[in-house]
């Protein structure tokens, strides 16, 4: 079984670089937010480059490697996205898709190949009735039928499933088909509760047999060559506890939850979120450069760790579940994450 985790010290901004989409997907962090109308301006050509040039001073002062994940909204719907995504070939910055299969074409994938596109994620929520609920109908099928589309260009492709107690039921027949397919990585991420709407939220003890589930999924398709990305923090957790995780002895952030640590967001109109799954603004790009807004108070807020409720477990380095979780469950970033099993 091929599984597969980041090693290279890259950091990631999620550029959401367009608000608009062909979806409406239920569980959107765009059209469930506080700030859509705020957030419907896009930034100008001109403001775009500003933004990767900042980006790429900000990597140099923190000697990083710089990777870019364009969304959206549907990325290929911004008027000067190719003028934007030459300008990254340009300057050999990484850059990978999260966007929609509806205007995927032979000539789209084409372009993105020469530009360097690294991969092309898209999201399956189920099998089709489920996922077509949550998104639209036909969007299942678009998405497998550009499975093959993306191939063919050799672009790699992820897929990605944001589970709740409402699909759960689907994920082992998602991933047998996702194997069938020979798509090149597979992974998931929990529902994050919008305004306390927690009645998708699965119990610390249904989340362990759900993983469990999986873990054996995962084993059956050992010989695969499908990448299932252990997304989830409380993978961590779940390998400790059959001895294939091992702690290491320096008293450093290893692993876990990026938020303010290796990766930021940035919305359309230049907002700056220390994690796009949750409401967590910082600062705006056209105000403050990424390295005062990375540094400064606003996000520093979320690296205050001795606040976390697991501050004391001996997984802390390597895990701290997910707070925007612990946010939208509780109103509370610092709560111990409430799928979290472990007792501390």
């Amino acid at each position: 079984m091929k599984t597969e985790k980041e090693t290279e010290i890259f950091f990631s901004l999620q550029w959401h670089i367009t608000n608009a989409c062909d979806q409406r997907c239920k569980h959107c962090y765009i059209f469930n937010s506080n700030e859509t109308k705020k957030q419907s301006q896009e930034l100008s050509f001109d403001q775009c480059m500003k933004v990767i040039e900042d980006f790429e001073a900000f990597c140099k002062k923190t000697n990083t490697k710089p990777n870019i994940v364009i969304t959206g909204g549907d990325p290929l719907l911004r008027n000067d996205i190719w003028e934007v995504l030459e300008v990254l070939r340009k300057k050999s910055i990484r850059f990978s898709i999260l966007g929609n299969p509806f205007h995927l074409t032979d000539d789209v994938c084409q372009k993105l190949i020469n530009l360097g596109c690294t991969s092309y994620q898209m999201s399956l929520d189920g099998l089709r009735e489920k996922h077509d609920y949550m998104r639209k109908s036909g969007s299942f099928d678009t998405t497998i039928e550009k499975i093959d589309l993306l191939k063919k260009h050799d672009i790699k492709v992820n897929i990605m499933m944001t589970i709740s107690k409402f699909n759960e039921m689907d994920i082992e027949p998602l991933i047998d088909l996702m194997v069938q397919k020979n798509i090149h990585s597979f992974a998931f991420a929990r529902y994050v509760p919008q305004t306390n709407d927690i009645e998708q939220n699965f119990s610390a003890e249904e989340y362990k047999n759900l993983l469990e589930r999986i873990w054996k999924t995962y084993e059956r398709h050992e010989s695969s060559s499908v990448s299932f990305s252990l997304k989830d923090h409380l993978w961590t957790l779940f390998l400790y506890e059959k001895g294939l995780f091992k702690l290491r002895e320096e008293n450093l952030i290893f692993e876990g939850c990026h938020c303010a640590i290796q990766s930021m967001s940035l919305l359309a109109d230049g907002t700056v979120y220390a994690c796009r799954r949750c409401e967590s603004p910082v600062g705006n790009i056209l105000e403050r450069s990424f390295h005062q807004i990375f540094f400064g108070k606003k996000m520093c807020h979320y690296r205050d760790y001795e606040k976390m409720e697991c501050y004391t477990c001996e997984l802390f380095n390597y895990c701290r579940g997910c707070p925007a979780v612990s946010l939208g469950s509780y109103n509370d970033f610092y709560k111990k994450d409430p799928q979290c099993w472990k007792k501390l």
